[in-house]
């Protein structure tokens, strides 16, 4: 297997997809944003010093995923039709779960775009709180579902998609 993104003299380019059928496409991605009990209050009572926590991180995953193409250097700029990022308060982590669903029908997938959303929406999560803890880590970032296209379906071990 070659990676797609050199040529055989080893440059960096943007792969074609002119060839490629349009398909509908999906792709999800999860990650977390780990903090002290005491912080994750802050998020589930509201009283964030800079406002909604969750609202702004979702808006933040959502406008990050429509410039994914403008920040990755070799990606396509895609017409995406659907996004949608879950972010859950969980006591037992603690902290918040991210999840973002990207869509489109198009002739390359949308897995970076899914992952970008991902992306800033904890580091949003992690720039609305660091006021009252620094040391929030943002872990585990990674596609769980990709569907559509000629590679068909992939799914994580150990997802709940």
């Amino acid at each position: 297997m070659s990676l797609s993104h050199f040529d055989k003299d080893g440059q960096a380019h943007m792969v074609d997809v002119s060839d490629k059928d349009v398909t509908d496409r999906i792709a999800v991605a999860e990650g977390r944003v780990v903090m002290l009990p005491e912080t994750l209050d802050y998020v589930l009572k509201g009283t964030a010093k800079k406002g909604d926590v969750l609202g702004i991180a979702r808006i933040a995953g959502i406008m990050a995923a429509k410039k994914t193409s403008d920040l990755i250097p070799l990606c396509h700029p895609l017409p995406i039709t659907k996004v949608t990022l879950d972010l859950e308060p969980d006591e037992a982590l603690p902290g918040v779960r991210i999840r973002a669903t990207v869509k489109t029908s198009g002739q390359t997938g949308v897995e970076m775009e899914a992952l970008t959303a991902v992306s800033a929406a904890a580091l949003t999560v992690y720039d609305m709180l660091k006021a009252v803890e620094k040391s929030m880590q943002i872990e585990g970032i990674r596609v769980v579902l990709k569907d559509g296209g000629k590679s068909g379906k992939y799914e994580a071990e150990g997802s709940a998609t």
